[in-house]
């Protein structure tokens, strides 16, 4: 079958969904999908991704801090971290309290994270071309405001 076919397939399938929720959960199934498959050239998956380049932008965090960022469940960074971390792309170190873990780039990260922004942009171009220019500035500015909306619910 022909991928455009297959796409066309795949989009009539869809059910209609009256849950936002599901919706929401829905869509970012599909759109990982778009990066996970453009970063797996560079051996890596968005979440893994999104912890790098937060780590170079902050320089240094602890687990609560990205926790935070990125409205993820411990549980689901901890995994994530403890990849990076085995993969010798981020360093972890003991803060004032004890207790505290923070995290930093090593420059193994620095270059895993350079070898996969072209594959990130990629991505983004993909969707963007599907979106047009109005979709994805909608598209964006629609996410945020459900973002903040949803953290205020």
């Amino acid at each position: 079958m022909r991928p455009q076919a297959l796409e066309k397939q795949s989009t009539a399938a869809l059910f209609d969904l009256p849950c936002a929720c599901q919706n929401l959960r829905r869509v970012t199934r599909v759109v990982t999908r778009i990066y996970d498959q453009e970063l797996r050239k560079a051996g890596l998956e968005i979440t893994q991704f999104g912890l790098l380049t937060a780590l170079a932008a902050t320089g240094e965090a602890n687990q609560k801090r990205l926790s935070a960022g990125f409205s993820m469940d411990s549980t689901t960074l901890t995994r994530t971290l403890g990849l990076l971390l085995k993969q010798g792309w981020v360093r972890v170190r003991r803060g004032n309290d004890r207790r505290e873990r923070l995290f930093r780039l090593t420059q193994a990260g620095k270059r895993k994270m350079a070898e996969a922004q072209g594959y990130w942009e990629q991505a983004e171009q993909r969707l963007g071309r599907a979106l047009g220019d109005a979709g994805w500035k909608s598209m964006r500015q629609t996410v945020s405001r459900i973002t903040e909306a949803a953290m205020e619910a």
